[in-house]
């Protein structure tokens, strides 16, 4: 609510013609990132011993990607492990529905060393990549097993242990390393979005582009892990407020935050549209 309410501040950092230049190149760099993170989903099913035709997964991850937006956060999910599963297994889609996101974390996190030592911040960096050694992440992918099918099915959630168990799915044991390199592509160009966004609006500000990406990158995962508005809205932006309080003046921040959501609004808007044009067939290749 609170970025809402400061929309107006828009209006008060008129958009040059450049400006608008860097808001087109911001919309392209948020379009293209989603195209990536779905090729990163393509690759982990892969990883997981499933190919699909690639253009047709494209397209379910694209299309589904605008449900995050309706009210619980998750519907994209819950769409996408529907339309897996009858091919792919309960197992397998369900794994690559929980994988997603620990992923995701882990190559955001991967990006927070560039921002220097920050007070030993950079080694906390690497710990969520940690958690996809096959030691801790089977461990750790049937605890969320077991979450899902006890709020799924209004279970306890010691009755869903040995439910969880007995899902099939292509265990591995080796590291997801061709998924994580593709997210970690994709949170660059993520970020890029939101760079051009600065630009458009000629922040002002004496921070180092390491600076302002760290603060992105952990902004950007919080919106992704703590329960908010659908989409991450107001999450993003509220930590990004809290990053740069004694570096940006708060108006800047505001207006930035703002301007990148309409960006990513409407990215994941045309990425919808641009996905449904044709049906969608998880056909084997």
């Amino acid at each position: 609510m609170v970025l809402w309410k400061h929309a107006s501040q828009l209006g008060k950092f008129p958009l040059t013609e450049i400006a608008w230049w860097w808001i087109a190149l911001g919309t392209s760099l948020s379009w293209l990132s989603l195209v990536i993170n779905a090729l990163a989903w393509c690759q982990l099913l892969r990883w997981l011993g499933y190919q699909f035709t690639v253009n047709n997964l494209v397209r379910l991850y694209l299309r589904s990607n605008l449900l995050k937006y309706l009210p619980g956060g998750i519907w994209h999910l819950v769409d996408r492990l529907k339309a897996l599963q009858p091919h792919a297994g309960f197992g397998t889609a369900l794994a690559s529905t929980l994988l997603e996101p620990l992923l995701m974390i882990a190559a955001a996190a991967l990006w927070v060393p560039l921002g220097g030592w920050q007070s030993g911040l950079a080694l906390v960096g690497v710990i969520p990549s940690l958690a996809l050694i096959a030691p801790i992440r089977e461990p750790l992918l049937h605890y969320l097993q077991c979450s899902y099918i006890s709020q799924s099915r209004g279970l306890k959630f010691n009755q869903c242990i040995d439910l969880a168990i007995n899902i099939p799915y292509c265990s591995r044991v080796g590291y997801p390393w061709q998924p994580l390199l593709s997210e970690f592509i994709f949170v660059a160009c993520r970020f890029s979005g939101f760079w051009c966004c600065v630009q458009a609006f000629t922040i002002e500000a004496n921070l180092p582009t390491g600076k302002w990406l760290v603060a992105f990158v952990i902004a950007w995962t919080a919106g992704l892990v703590i329960p908010g508005a659908p989409g991450g809205l107001g999450v993003f932006e509220t930590a990004l407020l809290i990053l740069l309080e004694d570096q940006v003046p708060k108006s800047f921040v505001l207006v930035v935050a703002l301007g990148y959501r309409l960006v990513v609004v409407f990215a994941d808007l045309l990425a919808a549209i641009s996905a449904s044009t044709k049906h969608v067939s998880l056909s084997l290749p």
